[in-house]
């Protein structure tokens, strides 16, 4: 056996040292470069999920999740559902206008600030707020039922103003007077407003024209949840159409109240709001009083905004990042305008600063991808329609609105600075346990990357390390890469070698084998006697 590898091994020439070097150090490069791109894309390592989803239950692998799911406790099956509802896709109550804000971002830069994923759900929700069973007894109702499920915006754009055409239509309704004879009444449709609403989100192009289709929209819509309020009570079909009508008449008001806003008529924007709010106080899904807290700041009433946060900031409602960081910049601005780090490490932090600071960890902890907005260590970008708590997408959402905020407080951005990063001792294992909230959520990512333009590049917390994989595929190219080089450079001194290894690593196997074979004569020919029994055994 010893002879016949030598004669192969002395066949062997340098060439083909240098040619199986070079081929395992490009195929193991080709799947570290495919290893990296799909780690980039879907945050995990390929092999290693082909390995846990397929190979694993081949080789009689077993789920410890699976079989702790019996043990598990109140506590934990409570912390999963809060974790689920925390990876819920919200509306962003500050979304911006697609006609007049996110379509001419793309006329300049020619970049979509929106996903698929995103506009998918902008139109679910239309559906379940602007439509319902009824609305096929009326046709601009029914062409509007389509146009909020239309993929196209040109086609959704022309199926409102013939939603609004057919209102220009005159009916002629039968009232009997006389039992004989029945005379004509005359009177025209009421206006259409979702045709009004969806032409002020998409066709107009400026906040002024926004504005005045919105008015026109508040006119309709008031009078449709007028009518459909004194026959609310009248039957399931009626009661569907007075909740579509108060939707439609909310966001109306809403988004007026926003366009004020934008034009710089923020008092106007503050008591739109605010009546809102006390006309309906039980919509909160809304979420109006993220819009209410954004227009104080602006007017710097800081009184009113820890009254509303007084309201709202309570353990029993969910948080955000507008509550928790809206919380932290009032509490920053009592101390930032005197705040040195040099002197609080000499003299210690005060009871203010303590309580500034520990506001501070509370926001980070709660969505750790803020800071790096607000201190400009990161580009933003348009804030998406939906946003997911927590998330990069709720980040940049809060960070775009409110970032002039905190730059208006004198030391704000200079405390954030200093202290934010205090706030991962404090939780050095975030998925696993919280601090004041619950565990961070693993599913933001995914989430993120659905939400935000490809363009961006998405914040990852905690950050995963690299996977096994990548780094022994890495060592592994590297390896082979540096013997195809010293191969090809001194061709006889690395065939000596290998041939050397390859001699001594047969010769250790042999070596075992013939230690196995004399062992095994050993035991045939000697006749060892019985091991004596302990006496706690014996009879």
């Amino acid at each position: 056996m010893d002879y016949t590898v030598s004669m192969f091994l002395n066949t062997l020439t340098p060439k083909f040292y240098v040619a199986l070097t070079g081929t395992s150090s490009l195929i193991s490069g080709l799947i570290l470069i495919f290893e990296w791109w799909y780690f980039r894309k879907y945050g995990t390592s390929f092999i290693e999920q082909v390995s846990v989803s397929h190979l694993r239950p081949l080789l009689g692998g077993v789920d410890n999740n699976s079989s702790n799911n019996s043990n598990s406790s109140n506590g934990d099956s409570d912390s999963n559902r809060q974790s689920v509802s925390e990876c819920k896709v919200w509306r962003n109550p500050l979304n911006l206008f697609r006609g007049a804000e996110y379509n001419r971002y793309t006329w300049v830069t020619g970049r979509e600030p929106l996903t698929y994923y995103d506009m998918n759900l902008s139109a679910q929700d239309h559906q379940t707020f602007f439509t319902c069973d009824s609305d096929h007894l009326r046709p601009a109702d029914a062409i509007m039922q389509k146009a909020w499920r239309e993929r196209n915006p040109q086609a959704r754009i022309s199926a409102a103003h013939e939603a609004l055409e057919i209102n220009e239509i005159r009916s002629r309704v039968e009232v009997p007077l006389i039992a004989s004879s029945t005379i004509w009444e005359i009177k025209l449709l009421p206006k259409c407003a979702t045709a009004y609403i969806l032409l002020a989100e998409e066709e107009a192009t400026t906040i002024a024209e926004a504005e005045k289709l919105f008015k026109q929209a508040l006119k309709a819509g008031d009078g449709c949840y007028r009518r459909s309020q004194q026959l609310q009570h009248h039957g399931s079909q009626y009661e569907a159409q007075h909740r579509r009508d108060t939707n439609v008449l909310v966001y109306i008001k809403r988004r007026l109240a926003m366009c004020a806003r934008r034009l710089g008529r923020t008092r106007e924007a503050v008591k739109m709001m605010r009546d809102l709010m006390k006309e309906f106080p039980l919509l909160s899904m809304f979420n109006i009083h993220e819009n209410l807290l954004e227009a104080l700041l602006e007017l710097q009433a800081y009184a009113d905004v820890q009254a509303v946060l007084a309201k709202y900031d309570d353990i029993s409602l969910p948080k955000s990042a507008t509550i928790c960081y809206t919380a932290a910049l009032l509490k920053a601005r009592a101390v930032s305008d005197k705040f040195s780090p040099e002197a609080a490490s000499r003299r210690g932090l005060s009871t203010a600063e303590m309580n500034a600071v520990e506001a501070i960890h509370r926001a980070v902890e709660f969505n750790p991808h803020v800071p790096k907005y607000l201190l400009e260590m990161k580009s933003l970008i348009l804030p998406p329609e939906h946003i997911l708590k927590r998330g990069d997408s709720e980040a940049i959402a809060y960070a775009f609105f409110h970032l002039a905020h905190w730059k208006r407080v004198e030391g704000a951005l200079n405390l954030l600075h200093c202290t934010w990063e205090g706030t991962f001792r404090m939780i050095p294992y975030p998925l696993e346990k919280g601090h004041l909230f619950y565990p961070y959520p693993i599913c933001t990512e995914t989430a993120d990357r659905e939400l935000l333009p490809s363009f961006h590049e998405v914040s990852v917390y905690p950050k995963k390390e690299l996977p096994f994989f990548i780094l022994f595929t890495a060592g592994l190219c590297s390896f082979t890469a540096m013997l195809a080089l010293l191969t090809h450079q001194f061709p006889e001194l690395m065939g000596v070698f290998a041939k050397a290894m390859i001699d001594m690593f047969c010769s250790a196997e042999l070596r075992d084998w013939n230690c196995q074979s004399i062992f095994m004569h050993l035991e045939d020919d000697l006749e060892l006697p019985p091991a004596p029994q302990s006496p706690h055994f014996q009879n």
